[in-house]
């Protein structure tokens, strides 16, 4: 019988930040063990900020010798999202989580970092092409959804088979249906809380509780104090994995709209609590789970049209509880086992 493999997840870290890829980092990790390999989590500090600490995070994953550690060698990396699949291994597998996007989908938005000038089209240009070398050097490309692929097509030409990641597993508290809609994440502009807040203005009684912190904590804060929704709004910062499951519990549905989401963990936390999830025609990766009328609501991102879906959902309890049901039927097959198996096995 061959020894077991020796296999590094790879993973950039915002110091001091925690989400759904540091989720998904370690859950690879663990379930590379459950199948009876050596794995651990390798990461560096990512800094994106100015344009030369970007290059220089990104130099450092290519100089990074990861051959071996203390005398033995490291047979398997498996990357992860930009720029930790820069590195350099004989065995290399790409897991994408996503590529630096603000040189590619949102280059002139106004999430945007380049400015349109030759230094900026300089920086975006070594960005892409450190990609498109660092990707052909993979053993084999995937994506953890449909709106990453469809990305990686768009902009690198490049086919990525799609391994869905399950939801994060919370405890399944008793609780009833308390008629609130909950968000849950990092507060930040990408997330289109603002959009959250301006629809509930234009809808009477509806209740919501937000979970997370971020850069746009105070100016939500403001925003929903001007738009008179203090008692109707409240924020609960980071909450524990019992607190988050009891508040997905008895809520009457999740909103989890952001603007064209890599994946979105709240979708399938959602789900797997048998909540609907109000979502938007423009979010990626949620649409890869939320069906129009069949596991959530799906609407274009307009006050007015968040609004008409909140009243709706929030008006009728047995749509909830049907939406919420077939959501759950939707990612009953999920499963680690099977991402860390099929990882493994393109790396030979």
């Amino acid at each position: 019988m061959s020894r077991p493999l020796r296999v590094a997840v790879l993973l950039p870290q915002v110091p001091f930040q925690s989400g759904g890829a540091e989720i998904l980092a370690r859950r690879l990790v663990e379930a590379v063990a459950a199948e009876g390999h050596e794995s651990d989590l390798i990461t560096l500090p990512f800094k994106w900020y100015p344009d030369r600490v970007l290059l220089e995070s990104a130099l450092a994953w290519r100089l990074l010798d990861l051959s071996e550690a203390n005398g033995q060698p490291i047979d398997v990396v498996i990357a992860t999202k930009y720029p930790s699949y820069l590195v350099q291994h004989p065995r290399k597998v790409v897991w994408l989580f996503h590529q630096f996007r603000q040189a590619y989908d949102m280059h002139g938005s106004r999430f945007g970092q380049f400015a349109e000038d030759p230094r900026g089209a300089a920086m975006r240009e070594a960005i892409i092409q450190a990609d498109q070398r660092a990707l052909d050097e993979a053993r084999a490309v995937f994506a953890i959804s449909g709106n990453v692929a469809r990305r990686l097509a768009r902009f690198c030409d490049r086919e990525a088979e799609i391994l869905l990641p399950p939801p994060q597993e919370l405890p399944e508290l008793p609780g009833s249906d308390e008629g609130y809609v909950l968000s849950v994440g990092r507060l930040d502009a990408a997330k289109r809380l603002d959009l959250l807040l301006h629809a509930l203005s234009r809808v009477d009684q509806v209740k919501t509780v937000i979970v997370g912190e971020g850069p746009e904590r105070e100016a939500l804060a403001r925003l929903a104090a001007g738009l008179g929704l203090e008692n109707r709004v409240a924020f609960r910062g980071r909450v524990g994995p019992e607190e988050l499951a009891r508040l997905y519990g008895r809520c009457r549905a999740v909103y989890y709209a952001p603007h064209d989401e890599d994946y979105g963990f709240v979708t399938l936390e959602a789900q797997l609590a048998r909540k609907p999830v109000i979502t938007a025609t423009d979010s990626g990766g949620p649409l890869d789970f939320i069906d129009h009328e069949v596991t959530g609501l799906v609407v274009e991102p307009q006050p007015d049209h968040v609004a008409a879906a909140l009243r709706r959902i929030c008006g009728d309890p047995r749509l909830a509880v049907r939406l919420g049901e077939s959501a759950r039927e939707r990612i009953r097959l999920l499963s680690w086992e099977g991402i860390a198996r099929r990882l493994l096995a393109a790396a030979k």
